[in-house]
């Protein structure tokens, strides 16, 4: 059974599921190697609860039981040696979660299941950076993690079928609904989300709209909740990139990156992290 959950990377996504964690009862470290970057994560996530509180969706009581749960770590080779479960969160590069994965499972108890945030990156090759793949998988939350209701849970080749069970128990603790998928790249969410925010820049590109009116015929003619450059600006106009990247090398053409995404990146223009994506947000 799972009680003690790492949570390992605490951007946005980390910082995310280290909070629907603690509020569904686990015990959560939450680790990541600059403590500036544990500083800024315990103040956003502090803001969600607070937020939770006034809007009704958690009451002040859970919250405080929830924070109790919840500490934040800057060593990983000690946090994971209690640990039942290990979700990974740091970026899309490869490098970086093979790094990760052999620390955790030198360091994690045999009994651990290892899970990966990945939106694109193949579960198989993430297992074989461990001793234990069959104890590996994929747990692919979404951005705000609070507030998205899907976890897509994809197995890889060695997968046990105990692993993926977990997997779902533990998501659903959290709060969350499930998918339970094979790997193949991209999965299903970011191979369709991909090619939906790609083709948008291509329309903007060829001067077919702005990138308002793009939107709003995405989301009242298709009955999408965000336009593909309000969902862009919000992941970040580099993690798509990186995700394009990927999926054109392992499925071909269709996923080539436009352009003028390129061009975005190059500028620095990345989206809500750093106030400006395809939208301006600096006066927000």
């Amino acid at each position: 059974m799972v009680k003690h959950i790492v949570v390992v990377g605490s951007g946005t996504m980390g910082r995310g599921i280290a909070y629907v964690s603690a509020v569904g009862g686990f015990h959560v470290k939450l680790v990541d190697v600059k403590n500036e970057a544990l500083l800024n994560a315990e103040k956003e996530i502090n803001s969600i609860f607070d937020k939770g509180i006034e809007r009704g969706k958690i009451l002040v009581e859970q919250s405080d039981e929830a924070k109790k749960r919840l500490t934040y770590e800057s060593n990983l080779a000690d946090a994971v040696k209690t640990a039942d479960m290990v979700i990974e969160a740091v970026p899309e590069i490869k490098d970086i979660k093979k790094n990760v994965f052999e620390a955790i499972d030198a360091n994690a108890p045999e009994s651990c299941y290892f899970a990966t945030n990945t939106s694109t990156m193949s579960p198989t090759e993430i297992a074989s950076y461990t001793k234990r793949p069959e104890r590996v998988i994929a747990m692919h939350f979404f951005n705000p993690v609070h507030k998205m209701p899907l976890v897509e849970i994809i197995r890889g080749l060695e997968t046990a079928d105990e692993t993926a069970e977990v997997a779902r128990q533990v998501s659903e603790k959290m709060g969350k609904e499930t998918v339970v998928v094979n790997e193949f790249p991209g999965f299903v969410t970011s191979r369709i989300s991909t090619l939906v925010g790609n083709e948008a820049f291509y329309m903007l590109q060829e001067g077919i709209g702005t990138p308002e009116e793009i939107d709003k015929a995405i989301k009242l003619g298709l009955n999408y909740p965000m336009g593909p450059f309000e969902l862009v600006d919000l992941v970040g106009l580099d993690v798509r990139l990186n995700n394009l990247k990927y999926l054109h090398e392992k499925l071909g053409e269709k996923y080539r990156p436009a352009p003028l995404l390129e061009q975005y990146v190059k500028a620095g223009r990345l989206g809500r992290k750093v106030g400006r994506g395809v939208y301006d947000y600096t006066d927000k």
